[in-house]
C-alpha cells in the first residue's frame, strides 16, 4: 500500500517537510485548493526541491479554469517535475464556484466529463477541436481555431474526486484514479458499486482505478487521547456539513446520508445554520472521526490500514499535524505499517 501525504506548499519549512517526507518512503505529496492559493505553483516549487517522490493536486476545481488551461499548467508540472505529477480534479460545490470564481454551478458530471476527454486530447498533442454540451472548441462561428497544443505529447493520469453515484460511475468509466473523500472500509460498497458499475460500462477492470482514501492520522498510545480525537475529528466535520453547500447541494451531507447517517447529519445541518456551532459539532456521530481516519497506537493503526486494504484502497493519503518532526514521525508510523512492517 503506498503512502501520500497533504502538504501546504506556502507553509514555513515546506520543503524541509517534503524533503523529509520522501526520505523516509512518502510516495507522494498532495497540494489542496480551495478559496486561497492555489495548488499548481506551490507543487511547481517543491518539484524543484525533491527528486523522487510523485506530485498531486486534491484538488483544482473544474470550471475555475478553462480545460485547455488547466491542461496546459498540469502539462508544465508534469514536464518540468519529470514526469511525477497526477492532477487531482474535483467539482467544488455552488458557494466556491459562483462565490469565489463567478462561474455558474451547472452540470457538474457533465462538465467532469468533458473536462478529461479535453485534458486528454491537449496531452496527446491532438488538434483541439471538441463538440460537449459545456464547451465547443473552437467556439462556433467565431474567429477561433482549431489548434494542435504547442508541446510535447505526455503521460498525464487524472484522478477524481467523487462523492455521488453519477460522479463515481463517470469516474470508473474514465479516471485513472479516485479520491476518496468520507471513505469508511466497513461500509467500501457504497462508494466503490458505483465506481465498478463506472468501469463495467466502459469494459475496464475496476482494480486498475487506483483508489485513494484521505485519513488524518494521529498516532498515541494514549487512549484517553485517542477518545479525545476521535471526538475532534468528528466535530471538525460539522463546517463541511453545514456551510459547505447550498441548500440540497451538499455533497458531503448526501454521501453520509448514503452511509446510514442521514438523520443525525440533518441535525447537524440545521443546529450549524441556526447559529448553534457548539451544538452542531456535539451532534456530528463520533464513528465519522473514528471511522474515516487513522487514530491511536501501533497495533491499532495496523488494524485499521489491513481494513483499508481490504477494501481495496491503493494509497492512503495522510493529513497530519503537529510541527515537521512530529508529523513526519507519524508519517514513520504509517509507512512501516503500511509496507507490511507493523
Amino acid at each position: 500500500m503506498r503512502v501520500g501525504v497533504v502538504i501546504q506548499p506556502h507553509e514555513p519549512r515546506a520543503v524541509e517537510f517534503a524533503q523529509a517526507a520522501e526520505e523516509i518512503g512518502v510516495d507522494s505529496l498532495w497540494a489542496p485548493e480551495i478559496w486561497g492559493y492555489d495548488a499548481l505553483t506551490g507543487l511547481s516549487y517543491l518539484a524543484a526541491r525533491t527528486s523522487t517522490i510523485g506530485l498531486g493536486t486534491f484538488v483544482v476545481q473544474l470550471g475555475s479554469r478553462t480545460p485547455a488551461m488547466l491542461a496546459g499548467s498540469a502539462l508544465s508540472l508534469q514536464q518540468l517535475s519529470g514526469g511525477r505529477f497526477t492532477l487531482g480534479i474535483g467539482v467544488s460545490g455552488p458557494r466556491v464556484m459562483e462565490g469565489w470564481h463567478g462561474v455558474r454551478f451547472e452540470h457538474p458530471v457533465r462538465r467532469t466529463r468533458e473536462t478529461i476527454d479535453i485534458v486528454r486530447m491537449i496531452a496527446r498533442g491532438e488538434r483541439l477541436r471538441y463538440d460537449g454540451e459545456e464547451y465547443r472548441l473552437p467556439l462556433p462561428d467565431s474567429r477561433g481555431a482549431a489548434l494542435v497544443p504547442a508541446l510535447l505529447p505526455a503521460e498525464l493520469p487524472v484522478y477524481v474526486a467523487a462523492m455521488g453515484p453519477a460522479n463515481l460511475r463517470l469516474t470508473g468509466e474514465l479516471a485513472d484514479g479516485w479520491l476518496g473523500n468520507a471513505f469508511i472500509p466497513e461500509l467500501a460498497e457504497v462508494f466503490l458499486g458505483p465506481l465498478a458499475e463506472g468501469a463495467a460500462r466502459a469494459g475496464r477492470d475496476p482494480s486498475a482505478l487506483d483508489l485513494v482514501a484521505p485519513v488524518a492520522l494521529e498516532v498515541t498510545d494514549d487512549q484517553t487521547r485517542v477518545e479525545a480525537l476521535i471526538g475532534e475529528h468528528a466535530a471538525g466535520y460539522a463546517f463541511t456539513i453545514g456551510a459547505m453547500g447550498a441548500g440540497a447541494e451538499n455533497f458531503y451531507n448526501r454521501a453520509f446520508g448514503r452511509l446510514g447517517f442521514a438523520e443525525q447529519i440533518a441535525e447537524v445541518a440545521e443546529l450549524w445554520q441556526r447559529g448553534d456551532r457548539a451544538a452542531a459539532r456535539a451532534a456530528v456521530p463520533r464513528e465519522l472521526g473514528e471511522l474515516t481516519n487513522i487514530i491511536g497506537d501501533r497495533d491499532r493503526i495496523a488494524r485499521r490500514v489491513r481494513a483499508y486494504r481490504g477494501a481495496g484502497i491503493g494509497t492512503l493519503l495522510a493529513k497530519v499535524s503537529g510541527t515537521v518532526e512530529e508529523r513526519i514521525a507519524a508519517l514513520g508510523v504509517l509507512v512501516a505499517v503500511a509496507r507490511g512492517g507493523g
